[in-house]
């Protein structure tokens, strides 16, 4: 399939919106940005305090009710290259508001399901919108804010909005679980994403599309081979690592990445361009957040069953009990961009991820008889911290140098890894937790694998990213 630039459209678009030259609105640009991207995290983590009333409310069992979580993991991780490179070739700004529609539309049909089928299936087609928005989204703000502070202040508040979504899904999910309905969590998304396309067409650039043909192979090759990836992690949890199906998945995984670098290697204009991954500053941060984010996907996972199961809160209070994280995450977050025109991007992501280590080390501690302010805030305040500091030099790092015509691209591993993280993280730390009996001991367990998960980012970081940085500024 062949796209070739519409300049009629694209001065009509450029007419009704910004100039595709720079910002004329960077305020309200920036607001429909995290906007969008906050819902699509806020999903990602409102339907862990929902679980037990969806169970109840549609009569699921456990391994339906993974799959209410696992079918937006799985659609949402599989198709992110495939909608990265649809903006690119159609426009990014069409494309995010398209996938906006998908999945307020999905988003509708979640809080009206009356049945597990229903439920699951709409949380696909969410994936499916999130997998479009979000690359979009990364690639608007490089293409709506040049390089240099202003870019620097966007890319931070586009990771703090990474670091305060998972935390404000599970107050937003607890509340509406324990006062309202567990389907007012996904209700909230209509009005919001509503606004957010209204006022899209009005503010966002009109950045032409790029010539070029769809490479299909790269996309049926990328889209199945992170597909099966996420799909043989998310099933290890129920079948165990030396499952058949899970075995199955993870080779089949690993030949059709292999078959996707040799195709990526010959194509004119491929889905995933391997030259992304010759600056090892791209690679490292790709590694460095799926580590960091394994790590993370963990912690809100087993700390949301440690205050209810061990400490004895509600689902709200457990929502609430994540405050003193957010709090300190949205401080530190939004002082990044002072700090990195001090001290740089490198120093930052070291510190972030020791100070994340750290707070991980402390809350390993934790057994049952420990306090939630000692044993779990405190903690939490490293921690938020930690992802304050983290989160924008990871996002900066891994569309770093990246060409125009390579933004989407890259905006699209960026949110890979992202997924990819967190899907395999959490399998891991449920996996290797899941022989204790007892909840805190398996929390606690949990977060000892976390520790691992945090090292390993750290030895990216230091290894890999830091001397790169400093040989692009030798």
């Amino acid at each position: 399939m062949t796209t070739t630039t519409d300049s009629t459209n694209a001065s009509a678009e450029t007419a009704r919106g910004a100039d595709p030259t720079g910002p004329a609105h960077p305020r309200a640009i920036l607001t429909i940005i995290l906007v969008s991207y906050f819902l699509i995290l806020l999903d990602n983590s409102v339907i862990f305090t929902g679980l037990p009333s969806i169970a109840a409310a549609l009569h699921l069992d456990a391994t339906g009710l993974s799959w209410v979580q696992d079918a937006y993991t799985l659609v949402f991780g599989g198709l992110l290259l495939l909608g990265a490179r649809l903006g690119d070739l159609l426009g990014r700004r069409r494309v995010f508001i398209a996938g906006l529609g998908v999945f307020i539309t999905a988003s509708f049909l979640v809080g009206i399901a009356p049945t597990g089928w229903w439920l699951i299936t709409a949380r696909g087609i969410q994936g499916i919108g999130a997998a479009i928005v979000a690359p979009a989204a990364l690639s608007l703000i490089t293409a709506s804010f040049p390089a240099g502070p202003e870019r620097n202040r966007a890319v931070a508040w586009y990771a703090a909005t990474a670091g305060i979504g998972a935390s404000a899904g599970l107050l937003v999910g607890g509340a509406a679980a324990q006062w309202v309905s567990w389907r007012a969590g996904f209700f909230i998304n209509v009005p919001l994403g509503i606004a957010v396309a209204v006022l899209a067409p009005r503010y966002l650039p009109a950045v032409d599309r790029q010539r070029g043909r769809f490479d299909i192979l790269g996309a049926l090759g990328a889209t199945l081979a992170v597909g099966t990836l996420v799909f043989g992690v998310l099933e290890s949890v129920d079948r165990g690592w030396s499952s058949p199906v899970v075995l199955g998945s993870l080779v089949a995984s690993a030949v059709l990445f292999v078959a996707l670098v040799l195709h990526e290697r010959r194509a004119a204009q491929p889905i995933m361009p391997l030259h992304l991954f010759a600056d090892r500053r791209r690679w490292g941060a790709y590694a460095a957040r799926a580590l960091y984010l394994g790590a993370m996907m963990g912690f809100f996972f087993f700390t949301t069953q440690l205050m209810q199961g061990v400490m004895g809160f509600t689902a709200f209070q457990a929502g609430l009990g994540f405050l003193p994280m957010t709090a300190v995450n949205f401080a530190v977050a939004t002082a990044v961009p002072r700090l990195t025109a001090r001290f740089g991007d490198a120093p930052l992501l070291v510190a972030g991820v020791a100070v994340t280590l750290v707070g991980m080390a402390w809350l390993a501690q934790v057994d049952q008889t420990s306090a939630y302010l000692s044993a779990v805030a405190l903690p939490m305040v490293l921690i938020g911290v930690g992802q304050g500091l983290a989160f924008a030099p990871l996002t900066s790092f891994g569309i770093a140098g990246a060409r125009t015509e390579d933004a989407g691209a890259a905006s699209g591993l960026v949110n890979t890894a992202h997924q990819l993280g967190t899907a395999a993280g959490l399998a891991v730390l449920v996996a290797a937790s899941a022989s204790a009996t007892d909840l805190a001991v398996r929390v606690s367990s949990a977060f000892t694998w976390g520790i691992g998960f945090l090292a390993a980012a750290l030895v990216v970081t230091v290894a890999v990213i830091v001397p790169a940085e400093r040989k692009n500024h030798a």
